[in-house]
């Protein structure tokens, strides 16, 4: 839930995009309107916002000029930064986000969708401070629990469910953001997850592929599926939201996704010891669109070279994607919907999947 005690600052030289951020956050969060990046900094004197929506194009100093100093100054290093731009190309936005910044919204915005991007981001921030606060209490503990061995394994459980539970709460924040950017998919990431969970029960059920699951830890691969679609984080808003069929151009860029979300774990594995969970999210983000005849991206992979997670992300995201409205389509039927996986069996998706599909389609729809 939104506080009102957090404060934003919006730093435009277009007066008329300061009255429509205000008027669109001013309810709900203090704002402050700010004309230049130099103003900015004469004001950081005074205040310090929890995010700052910082316009790239305006005289005197840029935003990634500004962005730099903020970045460089301890003191302000911690402050959230979105930038506004009328700029749609995906090298400016890889730029701004190189820079430090958390998220890249065109101009003009929308105000409901701009307050969304705004509480997600800030609940990101709140939930890493929470987990932060949990490691530094369990760290502070461990000395208290060496005198307590009857108690330890109890005690080790219940902090691990709270850590635990608090990963998947960033989590499920991370996939809304991720989510909320392309806004013709609302529910998708939820979605998936439920139709991967009918599969594996499906596969349970026929005994089939139990040699390459045996080692599988489920919840942790029913929780990672949620990042399949991390990637899209680094496409143009132009291309996630555009009222239409993408041309070949736009459809190439889109496809860098898959490559983008393995790029984004990878960064995220170098820097923690924690490998099953984040092992599960690189296969669904790196193979969910490769296709069994070997026509799919990003690597052309056919057959069992595809991982079976993303053999199995592939039937539960093209399912979705057939039920869903899309700008340029109206919603297939469920039974259509079966007809046209059936249908890809041998090519788009590996057999056995979709005869298991098949037994478990009712409980889809």
């Amino acid at each position: 839930m939104e506080e009102s005690y957090k404060t934003i600052m919006i730093v435009d030289d277009n007066i008329a995009n300061l009255k429509i951020a205000k008027n669109a956050l001013s309810d709900i969060y203090d704002v402050f309107t700010v004309p230049s990046a130099a103003k900015m900094f004469d004001l950081l004197e005074r205040n310090k916002p929890e995010l700052i929506l910082l316009d790239i194009d305006m005289p005197g100093m840029n935003g990634y000029e500004a962005i730099k100093i903020l970045k460089d100054n301890p003191e302000t290093r911690g402050i959230l930064v979105v930038f506004l731009t009328g700029k749609s190309d995906s090298d400016s936005e890889l730029e701004g986000l190189s820079l430090g910044a958390v998220d890249y919204i065109s101009k003009p915005f929308m105000p409901p969708l701009l307050r969304k991007r705004i509480e997600l981001h800030l609940t990101v921030e709140e939930q890493k401070r929470i987990l932060e606060d949990q490691k530094r209490k369990l760290e502070e503990n461990q000395a208290e629990l060496k005198n307590f061995n009857d108690n330890l394994q109890s005690m080790v459980e219940e902090k691990t469910a709270k850590v635990l539970e608090l990963q998947g709460a960033i989590l499920k924040t991370v996939a809304d953001l991720v989510e909320s950017r392309d806004d013709i998919t609302g529910g998708h990431v939820e979605r998936t997850q439920r139709g991967l969970k009918l599969l594996l029960d499906g596969l349970d059920e026929l005994g089939l592929y139990r040699e390459q699951r045996q080692d599988w830890d489920i919840d942790l691969l029913l929780q990672s599926s949620q990042l399949h679609d991390v990637g899209k984080i680094a496409i143009a808003d132009s291309i996630l939201n555009k009222p239409g069929r993408l041309t070949s151009e736009e459809f190439e860029e889109m496809k860098k996704h898959a490559a983008i979300g393995v790029q984004i774990i990878e960064k995220i594995e170098a820097s923690t010891s924690e490998s099953d969970f984040l092992k599960y999210a690189k296969i669904f983000a790196g193979t969910h669109q490769e296709k069994w005849d070997g026509s799919g991206y990003p690597m052309g992979l056919a057959g069992e070279d595809i991982p079976l997670p993303g053999r199995l992300m592939a039937v539960a995201d093209v399912y979705d994607a057939l039920v869903s409205d899309r700008p340029y389509k109206n919603a297939f039927s469920h039974k259509e919907a079966v007809r046209i996986i059936l249908d890809g069996r041998g090519t788009h998706f590996d057999p056995i999947l979709v005869d298991v599909f098949e037994q478990v389609a009712d409980r889809f729809a």
